[in-house]
């Protein structure tokens, strides 16, 4: 085989496997859209490790889908990285988001705000958090004995 016929195989196979990455990203959303939430994150998981070659749009796209997909499974804080990258990438690349999925990256994005690493706006850890609230303040008092309740009569004949 002749260097041009090794050129030519190699800009058929690139173009081959671009294709095959846009079609993934294609299925991808598919599966996001019919609520198949679990194999979007795994078609996304094998599209992020192979380092797909994708265009600036369709990069802009997958992180979107990508963290709105984490997002729906729980996954704030791969959420919020995905979410942030896709907000930045579509202020570089703008048309790569349709304008109503702009509404809803801003509106994921303010509610991942509203906790950032598990603390609340408070400083408390909602989580993990020892404190009494406020609200209660602490009693001198020793607790309450826990009162057992009596049983049931049986029924009368």
């Amino acid at each position: 085989m002749n260097a041009r016929s090794a050129a030519w195989a190699v800009g058929v196979a690139s173009i081959i496997a671009c294709a095959g990455e846009s079609d993934a990203l294609r299925r991808g959303q598919r599966y996001y859209e019919d609520n198949q939430y679990e194999r979007a994150l795994a078609l996304w998981r094998d599209l992020d490790r192979r380092d797909a070659e994708l265009s600036p749009e369709e990069r802009v796209r997958f992180a979107y889908f990508r963290g709105m997909t984490d997002y729906r499974l729980g996954f704030r804080d791969d959420a919020r990285h995905w979410l942030s990258i896709a907000k930045a990438e579509s202020t570089r690349y703008p048309g790569g988001l349709d304008p109503r999925w702009l509404e809803r990256l801003d509106g994921a994005l303010a509610d991942l705000e509203l906790t950032t690493f598990g603390a609340s706006r408070s400083g408390n850890d909602v989580v993990q958090t020892i404190e009494i609230t406020p609200s209660t303040p602490p009693s001198s008092e020793p607790p309450a004995a826990e009162t057992t309740p009596e049983p049931a009569s049986p029924p009368q004949r």
